[in-house]
């Protein structure tokens, strides 16, 4: 009986959801071209990020070095892009990580990844909110934070009056929130906003490279000395000089900060319905607004720390600053104007939307209770959530400081990413399913009024049917690497399932270890035997997937290089994860208790996938 309970537990929290449900849909009435998802990814993806990012990780984590920590946080998303442009060819639907997972490797991993994307989205909240304060309190020569400290500190705790601006800025938002500004007229606003962000950027790409020194990359102790700073003789405060002040773990640690700012890239999956191609657009959008990130980030990272000496970038200042430095005072409002904008811009569409879609998306799959689905159609309850998010991303500022909030932002959507690999991964290897239904669904996108769609062209496991198998499959060690059949089976699908499960686990294990055992380095040959038998282990393993069938299914674009890129791809994002704080995994497990609190209460009880 134990057994049986247990297999029946089991079996929920791997539930799959079958397409042939109705999905979620957002649509907003324009169709949109490659270059309109180009703009949209662009647009999201160079936000808020890299008008302060910058000066954190080259101030306190990496120095000059932080270009390089841009090229791995780049390829890191650009992996992740891969993985998402080709589910964006097998689920033609507006979707994310969430429903990704949902389909193909069950319901709990899909909750996690719901869940943690709500809390990313919470978390994005409080850095717009910051950013938006911060670039206006310098427009107007620091006024606010001056008054809070002279006034309001006197009769105030001086936490309060640090962060009272804050209470301000999310009134501002709920009044953005309730605008009724039509959709179409905003995304023109939006792209023009977008061309001038670039247009910014390129301009302070331009003044580094004719106003920056090259010996801010090459710092060393007599040039702290010169500029009376002490404490600078190791790996202290401002590290130890040159391109690298920080080391080799410094680039590490920029790095998994520096992946925020390529985050909003995944946008673009949810626009599917509103795309005249959906299958060849999106993930053509989502490569190249990641290319035109990366190159921004990369000149802009490289033109800062040229013009000002990495220890003169302090927290909290932006990216404007820099112009200060240099004494191009126009060029700091200039600047300074076009982020704030931008910033102002782009609230009306990130502030609450991701967060009211992704509870509804759940909500209606009932993993969430279903009241909360009132929060996408309900005027009261869309302003209340706005209220609520908006009064915990304020609270936040007085437990968390900017960077750890980059870093719980970034934990989240590494392992959503992840999750999306894995499930790369193992759909490459299912047997196909016969795609009844495939013109309906053509016609609905296109605008048909015909019957409801009865089947949806999609990779769900759960429902994948056996068109080729034989009568009657033995696993034997032979067919590990031999296999019978030329397509994929069931029992090749379920080799692919259990030996990338157990890659995930051997690669955070090898993270574990190459990111926390000291005595890697300095040749302990316990360290080593334990790094060269997990090496041998994934090997293994992966010589098992890659001597298995894919499936020959057709798709406009697919991740090349199957399965070393999708399994490259998580681990990588593993690393960035295991150089984040204990202070953010603590934070982060405290959130996942309280999620799992909900789904094991409520959601495994009462989903609607049966």
């Amino acid at each position: 009986m134990l057994c049986k309970a247990l297999c029946r537990f089991g079996q929920k929290l791997v539930r799959r959801r079958p397409l042939e449900q109705k999905v979620v849909e957002f649509e907003f009435g324009r169709r949109l071209s490659t270059q309109d998802l180009v703009a949209l990814g662009v647009g999201r993806t160079v936000g808020v990020g890299i008008y302060f990012l910058a000066n954190e990780v080259a101030g306190n984590q990496a120095g000059p070095s932080i270009v390089i920590c841009f090229l791995v946080a780049g390829l890191t998303s650009l992996l992740a892009g891969l993985c998402y442009a080709e589910f964006s060819a097998r689920v033609p639907h507006s979707g994310s990580a969430y429903l990704y997972t949902y389909v193909t490797i069950g319901e709990i991993w899909a909750f996690i990844t719901g869940w943690n994307l709500i809390l990313s989205f919470v978390v994005d909240a409080f850095i717009v909110v910051q950013a938006w304060i911060l670039t206006f309190d310098n427009l107007i020569g620091n006024r606010i934070s001056e008054t809070q400290h002279e006034s309001i500190s006197q009769h105030v705790p001086q936490v309060f009056a640090d962060n009272l601006g804050y209470f301000a800025v999310v009134l501002l938002l709920l009044l953005t929130e309730i605008q009724n500004l039509r959709y179409h007229e905003y995304y023109i606003v939006f792209k023009m906003f977008t061309l001038v962000k670039l247009l910014v950027l390129g301009f302070v790409i331009i003044s580094g490279f004719i106003k920056g020194d090259l010996h801010n990359w090459k710092l060393t102790e007599e040039d702290y000395i010169k500029a009376r700073l002490n404490n600078t003789s190791s790996l202290g405060p401002l590290g130890s000089g040159g391109f690298m002040p920080f080391g080799f773990q410094g680039i590490l640690r920029g790095s998994a900060t520096c992946f925020y700012a390529f985050i909003g890239f995944s946008v673009i999956v949810t626009r599917v319905k509103e795309s005249h191609n959906p299958m060849c657009s999106i993930p053509k959008g989502i490569v190249v607004s990641l290319l035109i990130c990366f190159l921004s980030y990369f000149g802009v990272s490289a033109a800062l720390t040229l013009m000002v000496p990495y220890y003169q970038l302090q927290p909290g200042s932006t990216l404007p600053e820099a112009f200060l430095h240099i004494g191009w005072v126009p060029a700091y409002y200039v600047v300074a104007f076009a982020i704030y904008c931008s910033i102002f811009v782009g609230i009306y569409w990130g502030f609450m939307f991701p967060i009211r879609r992704m509870i509804y998306m759940m909500a209606k799959d009932r993993l969430l209770f279903p009241f909360l689905a009132r929060i996408r159609t309900g005027t009261y309850a869309r302003i209340m959530s706005t209220v609520f998010f908006g009064i915990v991303a304020a609270i936040m500022v007085f437990f968390f400081g900017l960077t750890d909030l980059l870093d719980l932002r970034s934990v989240g959507t590494l392992i959503s990413y992840s999750l999306v690999a894995l499930c790369v991964l193992i759909l490459r290897y299912q047997p196909e399913r016969r795609n009844r239904g495939n013109k309906a669904q053509v016609q609905e996108e296109n605008g048909g009024n015909e019957a409801q769609v009865q089947e949806e062209n999609g990779g769900n496991v759960a429902q994948i049917q056996e068109e080729t198998a034989p009568a009657a499959e033995k696993l034997s060690l032979q067919g590990l690497f031999f296999p019978g059949s030329p397509t994929p089976t069931p029992l090749s699908g379920q080799i692919v399932c259990v030996c990338s499960s157990l890659l995930a686990l051997l690669l955070t294990l090898l993270c574990l270890v190459l990111a926390h055992w000291p005595g890697l380095l300095s040749g302990d040959p316990v360290p080593i035997t334990v790094v060269v038998l997990l090496l041998v282990l994934i090997t293994g393993t992966t010589g098992v997937i890659w001597r298995q069938p894919q499936t020959s299914t057709s798709l406009p674009f697919k991740v090349p290089g199957v399965p070393l890129l999708p399994l490259l791809s998580i681990f990588v994002n593993v690393f960035l994860m295991m150089q984040m704080t204990a202070d953010t995994w603590a934070t982060f497990g405290v959130w996942m208790l309280i999620g799992f609190a909900l789904y094991f209460s409520y959601g495994i009880r009462q989903s609607l996938v049966s």
